[in-house]
């Protein structure tokens, strides 16, 4: 028997081919291969939301092989991702290739082992259509909320832009950021900060700060107070009254979810989400790892669920007890508790054999691979590890109506932050009650409050999980999407609204805030989830939706009514080489440019460029970071005209000790440091 299984990744396909043997072929529909036409709204709102699906035109040669090849087999096995998405496509290639739906062609892979691809195959089942229904929602709405609303913005505001219903939301959280910080005012506060010695110990002088006046807390607001309360202690003698020791417990945190994996990557390997994405798809289709094959190195990676198997967590103790000792083995299993809402489809994200450690596995990764990996790893093997035990000691100052206070804190059990975030020690010298303490220094400080930070990746997908906008398959694509589309910029790692950003967010605001906001977007997406749970009908989520939708459109139109929305341009002290009126940053179909104040009487454009700091290895001129088409950045002359020099290499600051020019910094297998200037050679590892 022939017999032909399915799945959307080639890397996929390899790896899974490995283990079903001759009997199986497995092919790659490479993603989707229907979807909603793009040149049309594609859906009939009349007829119960009809969504009419096309084969898309650059999948023909695919969709071709997999009508020959699902022919000529005996059976055939949908094997795409365990989601609402790899459903739908599930759905979708059953359509094309004639297979009743109902039938069990159906089977899916929590990981990509031997273990959990003889699972997956051993119990088939139908394609599960209350989760095809919820993706089919989610399509839908997105294509309405994007057809209808896009045209409105070319109307009023500029051609080509376009709107998302939950990219637009995200862009909304990101610009009321922007408006807090720039109407903050701030106040000013201080505090008396000394630093002091024991006779006991002289070599361990410690810090202590204002606790309280006369046993209350107090809070100094301006340079007066600080300047009486300082007057008062340089008189007064310092004495030790009081010393309070305690030992303080830390619990490990819980293995992965999406949202705090992308969290974690870009707080502690300077990951974007999309880039920590890609990584963790590659880690769960598959890597051929010396000694243990091809095989997936975590479970799936889209998961709200802080469920471990039973099987995975024994692994875990066994070789926590093997590598570090009984004492590192809590007293009982560890279970964490799921957060409100999860949807539990999945395990938490996990390494799915714990036995490949970082290191044995290395070899076969990418950098990236490996950073993401030996992340996942350690943070599962922590989770079930023993806690931390702290032995903590606070200690309190006594100078004449003041006290002062100094805390501190020493590990005496390392438990779980022997492999994953370890504390640092905060060492007091011994002291005791009655002791007094020489002050090597006293002042006040003046502070001013911060006002709230822009966000991060990191911090935009925790207020989307925190909210309920999204779902852990949309965090990557929704930040992309806003940065591509030029209404979210990154600055330095933080999320700016770019002027295009704020004025789409205040459009919305005044004529769709019904659409446009938090608990809106979070109420569909619960719609949505008890579509998926068989406890409502996808097309009245649709209809719920679309009869206030259509209203508030027409309603925008009206007001609207003549009305066009003017884009702000940003001045520049740049000066127009043509008429010598400064020049401003105006946003095009292409991005950001600088075009003369004067015009339309002036036409002077200029292209802005970003220097690196680096020269040109063949020329000496300046180098310019770039980007490809494809948004890649690489590095050119900026004389591009007469000196072709480019290279995807980034530059860095170190000068070559050999010839005193640019050095760069090769990434991926073959990481390096090299001089490109003809004839030097300098390199190093």
């Amino acid at each position: 028997m022939s017999k032909l299984v399915i799945v959307e990744s080639p890397a996929k396909a390899k790896t899974i081919g490995k283990y079903l043997g001759n009997d199986f072929k497995v092919i790659a529909s490479v993603g989707h291969i229907r979807d909603l036409p793009k040149s049309k709204l594609g859906v009939d709102v009349e007829c119960d939301f009809k969504p009419l699906y096309e084969n898309m035109k650059d999948k023909s040669s695919v969709i071709k092989e997999l009508k020959m090849k699902a022919k000529s087999s005996d059976a055939v096995f949908l094997a795409t991702d365990p989601d609402r998405e790899g459903e739908a496509i599930s759905w979708h290639l059953a359509t094309i290739l004639d297979l009743d739906a109902n039938e069990p062609i159906r089977v899916t892979f929590s990981e990509i082992t031997k273990n959990g691809i003889k699972t997956g195959m051993s119990n088939p089942r139908n394609v599960d259509m209350d989760l095809v229904n919820a993706q089919q929602a989610r399509r839908i709405l997105d294509r309405i909320v994007g057809y209808k609303l896009s045209p409105f913005l070319w109307k009023k505001v500029r051609r080509g832009l376009s709107a998302g219903r939950v990219q637009s939301v995200a862009v909304r959280i990101i610009v009321d950021r922007e408006k807090e910080i720039e109407a903050f005012v701030p106040v000013e506060y201080w505090s008396i900060d000394g630093l002091f010695i024991s006779e006991k110990s002289p070599k361990k002088p410690f810090d202590a700060k204002l606790f309280e006046v006369d046993g209350k807390k107090i809070e100094i607001s301006n340079k007066e107070q600080a300047d009486k309360i300082l007057a008062g202690l340089m008189s007064a003698e310092f004495i030790v009254s009081k010393v309070k020791k305690s030992k303080r417990k830390k619990q490990p945190s819980p293995p992965f979810t999406t949202s705090t994996m992308q969290q974690e990557a870009s707080g502690k390997l300077s990951f974007g989400s999309k880039r920590t994405m890609k990584a963790a798809q590659e880690l769960y289709e598959g890597v051929t790892v010396p000694g243990h094959g091809a095989v997936g190195l975590i479970t799936y990676m889209r998961t709200d669920s802080l469920r471990v198997s039973d099987e995975a967590r024994n692994d875990a103790v066994s070789l926590i007890g093997k590598i570090y000792g009984k004492d590192y083995l809590p007293e009982k299993p560890r279970f964490y508790k799921e957060k409100k809402g999860a949807q539990d489809g999945h395990e938490a994200i996990r390494p799915t054999t714990v036995d490949i450690t970082p290191e044995q596995a290395k070899s076969a990764l990418t950098p990236d691979q490996y950073k993401l990996y030996n992340m996942i790893w350690k943070r599962f093997v922590a989770s079930q590890m023993a806690d931390a035990i702290f032995d903590t000691v606070s200690i309190d100052i006594s100078a004449g109506n003041c006290t002062l206070r100094t805390t501190g804190s020493t590990v005496s059990f390392d438990g779980f932050t022997k492999l994953y975030d370890k504390d640092t020690d905060v060492l007091l010298p011994e002291l005791e009650v009655g002791e007094k303490l020489k002050p090597d220094d006293i002042a006040g400080n003046q502070h001013f409050t911060q006002p709230p930070p822009r966000y991060t990746e990191a911090s935009l997908i925790k207020a989307l999980e925190e909210n309920g906008i999204g779902r852990p398959s949309t965090y990557a694509p929704t930040i992309s999407t806003i940065i591509d589309r030029q209404y979210v910029e990154k600055v330095q790692k933080q999320l700016k609204p770019t002027v295009l950003g704020g004025v789409i967010t205040d459009l919305f605001k005044e004529h769709f805030s019904n659409i446009v906001c938090t608990k809106f977007t979070a109420q569909m997406e619960t719609d949505l989830d008890k579509v998926e749970d068989g406890e409502r009908l996808w097309v009245n989520v649709l209809k719920d939706f679309y009869g206030d939708f259509e209203d508030t459109l027409a309603k925008a139109e009206s007001e609207m009514e003549g009305k066009r929305v003017k884009i702000p341009a940003e001045p520049t002290e740049e000066v127009c080489e043509l008429c010598g009126r400064n020049m401003e940053i105006k946003i095009g179909r292409y991005g950001k440019f600088m075009s003369c104040s004067g015009f339309p009487e002036c036409k002077g454009t200029k292209k802005i460029v970003q220097t690196t700091g680096g020269d040109c290895p063949l020329c000496g001129k300046k180098m310019l970071s770039k980007k490809s088409k494809k948004g890649k950045t690489f590095f050119g002359c900026e004389d591009f005209v007469n000196c072709k020099f480019m290279t995807w290499d980034t530059p860095i600051p170190e000068r070559c000790p050999k010839c005193n020019c640019t050095l760069f910094k090769k990434t991926g297998k073959e990481k390096k440091i090299y001089c490109a200037k003809p004839d030097c050679g300098y390199e190093r590892v």
